[in-house]
């Protein structure tokens, strides 16, 4: 028997333990492939979201690559621990270092080689659904199947490089025990887990400045703190605050000395300990894929609610222009061409700086609109705001976001205004309303009579030394698009509104009036097409992320095995029943499966919520929840295989 064939034979021998290593890294190598048949695609240049789905799918295409390289890394290092056993018998039989180095390489690479066939070979198979699924997902046009040779060339490469690179560099992490120490192999007794109570408390703490972190004003320092703080203190969570917990625990009898809890609660102390390096890493994987989706998913929802929230189609808005009746030929003319009934709504409105009771700028975030009754009644009637009726000449109505504090604008039922601060203007009502936010942003709204509109007007022309006009919008409208449905990429407001976009684009720097058109449906759509492109992506990402933490946890539960073996064998034989010994196994598998994705989705939540509430996003919860929903599917699905296959391993030895 030649040296490959018995690399070979050691492989075919040990098919059990590296089958979800093998089925892992060739599901790895699918997903590279099937990014880099979309990448490589000779007409997805000619597409208009071609340039940007390209550079999304080779972001996920380094993603996957980096993390399989850490992956192979980590899983090669678990095997050749658990095979100190074979590698101290082949020691005695004259086996040279050398040769044991060679027969670990040929394995290594026997075994990527055949991920590599099997990767792409799937991928071939895949790759005209992954297409149609692609196109579909993203909204661009169908792409047609082609001969991916490029595509194969880069992945093969690609991968034998990494599988070569990380065979070369596992060698030099072999040590060169004695035989007795291999001859022992995992037999050695373990010790007793201990937990520094300094370390348990440092953890806390670091976990505890990560979340307040991220409670203070948001800035890249906290974000970067709240990263290294959270990261090391969900280490220590696992190495020490885990096992002290236990430890715990332990102490108490009435919890823990009944039945079979003292026996599954003392492995828990030794797993916990154990695996805890792996259970760090999990942890961060997850929580770094779910921050990502539950990112995407909100960004989602919340572009669904602008459209369905937004009353006007199309926007139009001219910064101090000096023409009395702005050009919106173009508008009417597209409106028109598509035979619906519309209403243009003009608004002349002008920025105005608020005084405090000092006599000083507010220290709100600048100021206020100013609009007249009639020009303001007009738009009340299409966004379900009150009307006003007989203003004084020297009163005013407020309408401000429900974000806004309307007591830093309004002192003792008065606003006095930078521009006139002689005169204050009494405030004869005023609403909080999410209606006016969407026109406005933050900046509250303030209908004041018309001459009142000419004097500030007149005052800020006269400290600028030139005429100051007010911005001029026209909101358009249109009956037969408030559907009340979302709309699609091939519907008409779409249409309508992405030429008119397209045109505003193609006008930027032309004209001598600066001016901006903005249409929801053509919002919409971008928006949509952007997050289910980063949607597409990450769910290949999480797809790979699940599966590598499943097999981690394989690869530890099969190198216990032969331990766990023989501690259930002995038990078994002074009374432990076939049911016990299943029912703790399940706990403690099920423990090692699911606390990572708990502990995940907390850390999600507690970092993300602040990120998107200052993005203006409120509805966090729910997309985060939909996230870990399908994590945790995917890994119940896991968990049930992995579990059932330890099991049964066990009860064969049982008594």
């Amino acid at each position: 028997m030649s040296f490959p064939q018995f690399a070979f034979n050691n492989v075919r021998r040990n098919a059990r333990a590296y089958i979800a290593y093998f089925l892992s890294s060739a599901f790895m190598v699918m997903v590279f492939f099937a990014y880099s048949v979309f990448i490589y695609h000779p007409e997805i240049a000619n597409n208009d979201m071609g340039p940007m789905a390209v550079l999304s799918m080779q972001v996920a295409a380094y993603i996957v690559y980096a993390f399989a390289f850490f992956f192979v890394l980590y899983s090669i290092g678990s095997f050749l621990k658990s095979r100190n056993l074979e590698f101290g018998i082949l020691s005695i039989l004259g086996a040279r270092p050398n040769q044991i180095n060679k027969l670990i390489f040929l394995e290594n690479m026997l075994i990527g080689i055949v991920a590599i066939a099997t990767g792409i070979a799937g991928g071939m198979l895949l790759s005209k659904l992954f297409l149609l699924f692609s196109t579909k997902t993203i909204g661009i046009e169908d792409l047609p199947f082609y001969w991916p040779t490029k595509a194969m060339l880069v992945t093969s490469l690609s991968f034998i490089s990494l599988f070569l690179v990380i065979s070369i560099f596992t060698l030099l992490f072999i040590r060169k025990n004695k035989v007795l120490e291999l001859l022992q192999g995992n037999v050695k007794p373990k010790k007793q887990p201990k937990a520094s109570l300094f370390l348990s408390l440092l953890g806390a703490g670091l976990l505890a400045i990560g979340f307040y972190a991220l409670r203070m004003e948001l800035s890249p320092f906290a974000i970067i703190l709240a990263a290294v703080t959270g990261i090391s203190g969900t280490y220590f969570f696992y190495s020490q605050l885990s096992v002290f917990f236990i430890r715990l625990l332990q102490r108490s009898r009435r919890s823990t000395w009944r039945g079979t809890r003292l026996l599954w609660i003392s492995e828990m102390s030794y797993k916990l300990r154990d695996n805890s390096r792996m259970l760090f890493l999990i942890t961060v994987v997850t929580a770094l894929a779910s921050m990502g989706a539950g990112v995407v998913l909100s960004i989602d929802q919340a572009g669904k609610e602008l459209y369905t929230e937004e009353p006007f189609a199309i926007t139009q808005t001219y910064y101090r222009t000096s023409l009395a009746e702005p050009d919106r030929s173009e508008i009417h003319r597209e409106l028109e061409a598509a035979g619906v009934e519309y209403t243009e709504i003009r608004i002349d409105d002008l920025y105005a700086s608020v005084l405090n009771e000092k006599g000083s700028d507010s220290h709100n975030d600048g100021g206020l609109y100013l609009i007249i009754p009639s020009q303001y009644n007009e738009l009340a009637k299409h966004v379900g705001l009150p009307l006003v009726d007989n203003l004084g000449l020297n009163e005013a109505f407020l309408i401000a976001s429900s974000k806004v504090h309307i007591a830093d604008y309004i002192h003792n039922g008065m606003i006095t205004l930078e521009d006139q601060p002689a005169i204050a203007l009494s405030v004869k009502d005023s609403v909080s309303t999410d209606s006016i936010e969407l026109m406005y942003s933050k900046s509250p709204l303030l209908v004041v009579p018309e001459k009142w509109m000419d004097r500030v007007r007149v005052a800020q022309s006269s400290e600028a030394g030139e005429v100051v006009s007010p911005n001029i919008s026209y909101y358009y409208k249109v009956p037969a698009w408030d559907t009340g449905s979302l709309p699609s990429i091939s519907s008409q407001e779409t249409i309508v509104g992405t030429k008119l976009s397209k045109w505003n684009k193609e006008m930027e720097g032309k004209s001598e009036v600066v001016f901006d058109l903005t249409s929801r449906a053509a919002s919409y759509i971008s928006l949509k097409q952007s997050t289910a492109m980063l949607s597409f992506v990450s769910i290949f990402v999480a797809l790979i992320f699940s599966v590598a933490s499943a097999s981690f946890l394989y690869f530890k539960l099969h190198s216990e095995l032969a331990a766990d073996i023989r501690m259930y064998r002995a038990l078994s034989k002074i009374g432990l029943s076939t049911r016990e010994m299943s029912a703790s196994a399940t706990k403690q598998i099920a423990i090692l499966f699911y606390i990572p994705i708990v502990v995940a989705a907390i850390q999600s939540l507690v970092v993300i919520t602040p990120i998107l509430s200052e993005m203006g996003i409120m509805h966090v919860l729910q997309p985060v929840l939909i996230t870990f929903a399908a994590y945790l599917i995917l890994q119940s699905v896991f968990f049930i295989i992995v579990k059932s296959r330890y099991i049964r391993s066990l009860k064969k030895m049982m008594v």
